[in-house]
């Protein structure tokens, strides 16, 4: 169990990265300002009051402290189900960490400004995938391994054969 909250290290990389990234570019960008960087990737600054993909963005404002609530609640669950987990299980531990890394790194956001600062600008021609962040990198890449794990699971440790008589 001990072992298991090493995990959280890489949460808290990930939500330092998180937030560095973030701060430096509230620090170099204005919002809707573009950097292009590659024919299908730009840096571009937007803030998202809603979920992914700008769900229920344009509520009010209620929906700021319902995800809040509901990214503690999740964190919980997830460091809860981290601690429980068996030593051979390290996919689903880095599954797991990414997840509560980028689940917090966004609750600090919404908590802090009331909206999540997006960057990362994904196109083809004129078609944009939503701006996302390094925090929704994390949970899309700890949700895959997680999908993977559940696909090909990891097959516990046998244990040693002991010798007869």
């Amino acid at each position: 169990m001990k072992n298991n909250f090493l995990w959280l290290t890489l949460s808290l990389v990930i939500i330092l990265a998180d937030q560095l990234t973030k701060y430096l570019i509230e620090a170099n960008l204005l919002v809707f300002e573009t950097i292009p960087i590659l024919p299908f990737f730009n840096l571009t600054l937007v803030y998202n009051e809603g979920a992914a993909f700008s769900f229920l963005a344009d509520q009010g404002g209620w929906q700021r402290w319902f995800f809040a609530i509901l990214a503690v609640a999740v964190t919980i669950i997830l460091v809860v189900w981290l601690a429980r987990l068996r030593h051979h299980e390290k996919v689903v531990a880095a599954a797991l960490a990414l997840i509560i890394g980028g689940a917090v790194g966004n609750l600090i956001d919404r908590v802090r400004y009331g909206h999540v600062v997006d960057f990362l600008d994904v196109y083809y021609k004129d078609w944009h995938w939503p701006a996302f962040n390094i925090a929704d990198s994390a949970i899309t890449i700890g949700v895959a391994l997680m999908i993977l794990d559940a696909l090909f699971p990891a097959k516990p440790p046998q244990a040693a054969d002991t010798p007869k008589d």
